[in-house]
């Protein structure tokens, strides 16, 4: 008892911090599920060769800028199983909340699972791979009531809680004391959402500037291109503390589609690269509780972002027991 209510408080605290965190800035993977599963997962520590890994569960707090004027929010419980001996099962469950100059939306964002398992475990390095999905919880069609008409228009993918589409994610990683290096690959399944946002300024027509309007890429039962991800990340490790610095690149490789005029068609410049770098850190209370930050910063994005994933800054604050 007395360590569930030491971890509860340690809990509690470290949720105030993340409220009042709300001002800050920074820069990280545009998908909170994709670039965080399993063996891709960042700030992994090595194992040194410990034949039992514990089971852990994280909860973790995430703010996302993006390039408009959308700011998106959430809070993810983050949960770690051991089964057998070397294998991992890992289920994430967002909560997001969404806001801007359109208004907010929030509810319980894309889910993810993964399992993980090392092939290669020496006493100087770890190599593990990692099969898992993500599992929409919705079809990104939230709407906002027009208070000039009462009509219900649809709200772009910034705005949205969901991708509407489930994915195969597929990652390797190779972990040292010193370094981490992961690669993932993200294929959407089921190729399609549902969004219909529009910029007709008919629905539009209590917004102040109709050009803003037409600044939001359009998302017409988008069907998602796939991503490729690579994570280069230096670790220095002491007795309760733990810095890391690193570089994400996610690349586009196929085309974003949308439907026009009954016909799919793909949309230029929605390929090709965003990268980000990343620092982090963290605190070891004791063997079973820790802390850490994760700021980066934005160097090179897509031209075209259909899916409403690109983000300015992004800051992420986690709080992690083991058990």
């Amino acid at each position: 008892m007395y360590l569930i209510m030491h971890n509860l408080r340690n809990l509690l605290a470290v949720s105030l911090i993340a409220i009042l965190s709300i001002g800050l800035k920074a820069q990280g993977c545009s998908d909170a599920g994709f670039c965080t599963m399993g063996a891709m997962k960042p700030d992994q520590g090595f194992n040194l060769g410990v034949p039992v890994k514990l089971r852990s569960m994280e909860i973790g707090w995430y703010k996302g800028e993006t390039l408009l004027t959308p700011t998106v929010y959430a809070f993810t419980a983050d949960f770690n199983f051991l089964i057998g001996k070397n294998l991992t099962f890992q289920a994430k469950v967002p909560y997001q909340y969404v806001r801007g100059s359109f208004g907010k939306n929030d509810g319980i964002g894309d889910l993810s699972i993964s399992f993980t398992k090392p092939i290669v475990d020496k006493d100087k390095y770890d190599i593990s791979l990692t099969l898992g999905a993500k599992i929409a919880t919705g079809d990104a069609t939230a709407s906002i009531v027009s208070p000039s008409t009462g009509v219900e228009t649809q709200l772009p993918m910034y705005y949205q809680v969901t991708l509407g589409s489930h994915d195969l994610v597929i990652g390797a990683s190779y972990i040292s004391r010193e370094w981490l290096i992961a690669v993932g690959y993200q294929q959407p399944l089921s190729h399609q959402n549902e969004n219909q946002f529009t910029p007709d300024p008919n629905d539009w027509d209590w917004y102040p500037d109709i050009n803003y309007v037409r600044s939001y890429d359009l998302a017409t039962d988008l069907r998602r291109g796939a991503d490729v991800m690579f994570r280069a990340e230096r670790n220095w490790r002491f007795a309760n503390y733990n810095f890391n610095f690193g570089v994400l690149p996610i690349y586009r490789i196929t085309h974003d589609q949308i439907l026009v005029n009954g016909v799919y068609e793909k949309q230029d410049k929605t390929t090709g690269l965003a990268l980000s770098i990343l620092a982090g850190a963290g605190y070891q209370f004791n063997v079973s509780n820790a802390v850490k930050i994760i700021y980066g910063l934005k160097i090179t994005d897509r031209d075209v972002n259909p899916d409403g994933l690109t983000r300015d800054s992004v800051l992420t604050l986690a709080y992690q027991v083991k058990f």
